[in-house]
């Protein structure tokens, strides 16, 4: 495993088609943005252990009174 610094603004990139970008870092927490060609799948670590073959939520929205969204999961 690469570890790298990477301040506010600064990037990293992979290959010559995938950039990563830190957009804002705060209180133990850090905003990244990829760039990367339609043909790479980039999903969340957390997609990918309970991924299955059909597009179901981790959580039913049902326990949690609130809608996921694949794109935005933090926005209810």
């Amino acid at each position: 495993m690469l570890v790298l610094s990477r301040k506010q603004e600064e990037t990293i990139r992979i290959g010559d088609d995938i950039v990563i970008k830190v957009i804002k870092t705060g209180h133990g927490t850090v905003k990244i943005g990829i760039v990367a060609p339609s043909s790479v799948r980039v999903l969340r670590g957390e997609r990918v252990a309970c991924e299955k073959p059909e597009p179901v939520p981790c959580i039913p929205p049902l326990l949690t009174g609130r809608v996921l969204s694949d794109q935005y999961p933090h926005v209810a």
